[in-house]
């Protein structure tokens, strides 16, 4: 729309609908134009125009590319709603892509792509197939978008019609801007694609590297960041590539900046020549110091790249510390990165440079990065040894302001410097204790209890110093309390006089009879124990030499590290996270003709009818069983079929025929666990366990009377159970015994829990990355596929879909039980081998433990 088409978002009469309905049949194409125009403003700010589908879709036979433009964009909001009507724009769509203006043969394929509709789907191909050899590069990189698009809709379609082939012969096009597209169509679909697709060979290579030079910068952004992924032969073939790379690194956008440099430090690691290797970190500094005087948002994301790439080659940026001192005016986020970068490349050379900024920086006014500037300097003397004197100079100096937290965070990094440089600094101690009065923070009042616990025999007055805590220690926070009654056994243990004795039995008796704190109470027993057992052994533990503490300005894991050196530019560099950690990417669903996501329709497994039946009481006999129906939760207990034999048998080898009320059912499985033994019962035996038969749950019970009397008048009743199971009849008893039994989760696996495939997929998709875990069960052997569907289903868990990995066979189950909790699970075995994974997803974490549990004796 142009600058003056604002009046159609204006406030209309009452009966808009019927005049844009009248606007749109008019005769009068600048009428129909306008009606077009109004609706699309309405349906912008969210008015529903769903009802004049028809009628704008009749305006699509126009010659005016904007009046076409304005019904396609309709077309893309409303068809999904209207998968019906939509189909009536199909014929447009298809004569759209053979019109003789590229334009419009763009937005027609365009168009149809952006439509995700299966009814259309199907109708995209030919023209799809015609604009990917279109004379015309403006509608064949459109063309390759589309096939990106295509192929999230319909995977198994996109493969059938040759699209991936034709993606793969527009690398090799003339035109660049088509290779970039096609590339960027190629890397989306592999990214979705569980197996590989989009592979650059050295061939693939160089006409990669030729188009960079040619097409637009996101252009080359997508092809760089494939690039990325290219492993190169040997030095020589890294070398060609970096040569090739290099000139990127002048470009005005920053994002083919980071996608060059990535591909750098990549290659570099195959470069064996130390000369080429400094020249290329040379070169790499300039453009990395040009990204920080972009705007700060660009700034920010510069940075945690740069944060990445000095802790693998600090070099890189040794001499360029100066760019990163912190402006007065640069956002907060700003200047917590440049810190960051500062602390990792101060060295002994310009430490003292650093300091200065250090030491202006902790006199701002903005209370966290003051916090953070003095904690800096206290990082810097634990990484650097000859500089931390200077560093504690510096520390002392900021004291002496008198300001609050400034003297607070300074106290806590002394401590660490202490605990670094043992035995070394203690001179400062006298002047950290004139500071006692004024702390009020839980971390600052701990770090100066422990330093005077840890130098107890060389401070003069220590037991007064610690007494004045111990007046308000019921008040204090569980990390002073702790530090405070670890620091008083260090004093008695280095100074047994009769002020420590008496501070410490205070100490033991609060920690011990008035606190609520287990971590506090369960130490201060340790330490009540020790002394009064041998206080040898207390001074041996409590006294013992500390770990150094060490450098923490790399912190990153190295192979951590070299993932995130793989992802640079993208979000993953400025989370410092791998990709997998925030994004949850489902792959397509591979091609049934490879016996892929098989569905089970198709592969033949049968499933267990639902049954159900009637409970049986028990007999009063010396050795009898007895089958207790168990009462679900009415949310849980859906109505059962007809009773019909189970075809497959019992899960459990028992015997599946229907037992008739009042009558025990005869025991052909395994014994059941004894969950009562004799001696405890008195003589009576109990073995019971949960089972599922024909739909309902059911106790099986066996007593075993070892008495001499008749034993009858039995009663069962449950605990309060998550399941809310209770006893489904009444049994009757005299006395009480109380047992307790652990069933199995999948006796709780509901005939409700088999799922369709698109349903399973999409709740997969739904449950985050943190609701999945996963167990390895080595011993388990898996003799067929055929034979473990029918095994699981016997029990309630579902087929959902098969696929092959390399030659590993994958599962995709579903269970669900009571209060609609489902269980989404991927099964990983090959057939014969040792050895299976069990991958699960599920809202309800509370159950995991037990379900595997439950899936290991039913693989086994």
């Amino acid at each position: 729309m142009s600058g003056h088409d604002s009046k159609y978002f204006s406030t209309t009469k009452k009966g808009e609908i019927p005049e844009l309905k009248e606007e749109l049949n008019s005769q009068y194409k600048d009428k129909r134009k306008d009606a077009v125009k109004k609706v699309i403003a309405a349906m912008t700010v969210g008015k529903d125009v769903s009802s004049l589908f028809t009628d704008v879709v009749n305006c699509m036979q126009t010659e005016n590319l904007e009046l076409k433009k304005l019904v396609y964009l309709y077309l893309i909001n409303y068809a999904k709603s209207q998968p019906d009507l939509a189909i009536l724009a199909v014929n447009t769509f298809v004569k759209d892509s053979q019109d003789p203006n590229p334009l419009i043969r763009a937005l027609a394929v365009r168009t149809m792509g952006c439509i995700r509709v299966d009814k259309i789907t199907e109708y995209l191909c030919d023209p799809l197939q015609r604009c990917l050899k279109d004379d015309d590069p403006y509608v064949r990189k459109t063309a390759a978008i589309c096939v990106a698009k295509l192929y999230d809709i319909n995977a198994e379609l996109v493969e059938d019609r040759g699209f991936l082939e034709a993606l793969k012969d527009l690398i090799s096009d003339n035109n660049p801007m088509v290779v970039a597209n096609a590339v960027a169509a190629l890397a989306e679909i592999q990214d979705s694609s569980a197996r590989p697709i989009f592979e650059i060979t050295s061939h693939t290579l160089t006409k990669l590297l030729t188009a960079l030079n040619e097409c637009t910068e996101w252009g080359q952004v997508f092809i760089l960041d494939s690039l990325s992924r290219y492993k190169a032969t040997d030095a020589r073939d890294a070398e060609n590539i970096v040569e090739r790379v290099t000139p990127r690194l002048q470009h005005a956008n920053c994002a083919v900046v980071l996608s060059a440099v990535k591909i750098i430090l990549l290659q570099m690691e195959l470069i064996t020549s130390t000369d080429v290797v400094r020249n290329l970190c040379k070169k790499m500094a300039p453009p990395l110091v040009t990204l920080l005087s972009a705007e700060p948002e660009i700034q920010y994301v510069a940075l945690r790249n740069i944060n990445l790439i000095v802790q693998k080659r600090p070099t890189i940026l040794a001499h360029e510390i100066k760019v990163f001192f912190c402006k007065y005016n640069d956002p907060i986020y700003v200047k917590m990165e440049k810190l960051e970068i500062m602390i990792k490349l101060a060295s002994d050379r310009n430490i003292d440079q650093v300091l200065l900024e250090f030491k202006e920086y902790a006199t701002e006014v903005d209370v966290d990065f003051v916090r953070k500037a003095v904690r800096a300097i206290g990082r810097c003397a634990i990484k650097l040894e000859r500089a931390a004197e200077r560093c504690i100079s510096v520390l002392l100096e900021l004291i002496k302001i008198k300001v609050n937290y400034v003297v607070q965070e300074a106290i806590i990094v002394i401590k660490d410097i202490f605990r670094r440089y043992p035995n070394t600094y203690e001179s400062i101690i006298a002047t950290l204790c004139e500071s006692l009065d004024t702390l009020d923070e839980p971390e600052a009042k701990a770090s100066m209890i422990w330093i005077i616990g840890e130098y107890a025999e060389r401070i003069d007055n220590a037991d007064e110093l610690l007494e004045s805590f111990l007046d308000t220690f019921p008040e204090e926070p569980a990390l002073v309390q702790l530090q405070l009654l670890t620091a008083t056994v260090k004093l008695f243990l280095k100074k047994p006089t009769e002020g420590p004795q008496q501070m410490i039995q205070a100490v033991l008796n609060n920690a011990t009879v008035e606190t609520d704190n287990p971590d506090l109470r369960d130490r201060a027993y340790i330490y009540w124990r020790l002394l009064s057992t041998d206080p040898e052994a207390a001074k041996d533990v409590v006294l013992a030499e500390k770990p150094v503490i060490s450098d923490d300005s790399n912190q990153l894991d190295s192979s951590l590290l070299d993932e995130l050196l793989a992802n640079i530019s993208t979000l993953s560099s400025v989370y410092h996270k791998p990709p997998e950690a925030f994004v949850s990417r489902v792959k397509a669903a591979p091609r049934a003709d490879d016996e892929e996501f098989a569905d089970a329709g198709e592969t033949g497994y049968s499933e267990s009818p639902s049954q159900g039946v009637d409970g049986a009481s028990p007999s009063s006999s010396t050795g009898t069983s007895s089958n207790v129906p168990v009462k679900q939760p009415a949310a849980a207990a859906a109505a059962v079929a007809a009773p019909i034999p189970d075809l497959l048998g019992d899960l459990m080898g028992l015997d599946n025929a229907l037992v008739p009320v009042d009558e025990p059912k005869a025991s052909s499985g395994p014994p059941l666990p004894v969950v009562l033994p004799s001696t405890t019962g008195q003589g009576l035996q109990i073995s019971a366990q949960l089972v599922r038969r024909d739909g309902q749950i059911y106790y099986d019970i066996s007593f075993e009377n070892g008495t001499h009397g008749v034993l009858d008048g039995f009663m069962i009743q449950f605990n309060k159970n998550t399941f809310g199971l209770a006893a489904g009849g009444p049994l009757q008893v005299q006395g009480c015994l109380y047992i307790f039994d652990k069933g199995l989760l999948h006796v709780f696996f509901g005939e409700d829990g088999k799922m369709e495939r698109t349903s399973f997929l999409e709740a997969w998709k739904s449950l985050p990355d943190d609701n999945e875990f996963s167990k390895e069960y080595p011993n388990s052997v898996i003799s067929s596929i055929d034979a473990t569907v029918e095994h699981l289903a016997a029990s309630n868990v579902f087929f959902i879909a098969k696929r092959k990995n390399a030659n590993m066979d994958v599962l995709y189950l579903s269970a669900k039980v009571p209060r609609g909790i489902p269980f989404l699970i991927e099964l990983t075995a090959a057939v014969g081998v040792p050895g299976a994974k069990c991958a699960v997803k599920t809202p309800n974490r509370e159950f995991v433990p037990l379900f595997f549990e439950a899936m290991e004796s039913l693989i086994n």
